[in-house]
């Protein structure tokens, strides 16, 4: 996993740096971006998008949640795959599919987002846990209430819209401060630091040493290792 992140890192730097070399190109030297120019631009555009959006499933990829990154990145290929046949085959006389991108696309970035946050609140504290899992409902109540309107071409009112902004907002409330709680505030006197970091110094330097190539290994944190062997563990 370590290497595939490292991979599409490579990916999306390399295609935004070659969107923006074609851009700059463009402007000053009046060159058009009609025809392969244009279409090679929009790749290149289009792929560093979807190696973002691998990269944010990736984040659970050494968890017991992968199944979300899994998922998500299966159903990213949809609105991918759907670009691209636009970007290379706009002649075909077909109409685009905008329902089954509009769907695709909003699966796959509720997707994303759900799994940058299971990544950044791996063994949260009960506070953050219960925080957790009222944006994850906000998220998904989102995600529908574009959907909704996609596959149904409902006539939906201003209310319906009004509504929609009300939990948007406590979608992105949600998500910044889960975040905020789960990596940058302390726990309490007294509350049991989930992370297990004060553990581990009192391990065997020889045990210690492993722990941390194996979590170098898998790029994640020693703690993050250890707290997954135990689960695997303890679930048997």
């Amino acid at each position: 996993m370590k290497d595939l992140r490292s991979l599409m890192v490579k990916v999306v730097v390399g295609s935004f740096t070659i969107t923006a070399l074609f851009g700059i190109a463009a402007l000053l030297f009046g060159g058009s971006l009609d025809g392969t120019a244009g279409k090679v631009l929009g790749t290149t555009g289009v792929v560093g998008v979807e190696a973002v959006a691998i990269l944010c499933y990736l984040a659970v990829a050494d968890s017991r949640r992968s199944w979300v990154g899994v998922a998500g990145g299966v159903v990213s290929l949809v609105p991918f795959g759907i670009v691209l046949w636009a970007i290379w085959m706009p002649e075909t006389g077909l109409d685009f599919p905008w329902r089954t991108f509009g769907v695709g696309l909003t699966l796959a970035a509720s997707l994303a987002q759900v799994c940058l946050l299971l990544a950044a609140t791996q063994r949260p504290r009960p506070v953050v846990s219960r925080l957790l899992g009222a944006t994850l409902v906000a998220v998904a109540v989102v995600a529908v209430m574009i959907i909704v309107p996609i596959v149904g071409e409902l006539d939906t009112g201003d209310v319906y819209w009004r509504l929609f902004g009300v939990v948007a907002i406590l979608d992105v409330l949600g998500t910044i401060v889960t975040i905020v709680l789960a990596r940058f505030v302390s726990a309490r006197p007294g509350e049991a630091d989930t992370r297990g970091a004060t553990a581990l110094p009192t391990l065997d330097p020889v045990v210690l040493q492993r722990l941390s190539l194996e979590a170098q290994r898998r790029g994640v944190s020693p703690s993050e290792l250890l707290q997954e062997l135990l689960d695997r563990e303890t679930a048997r």
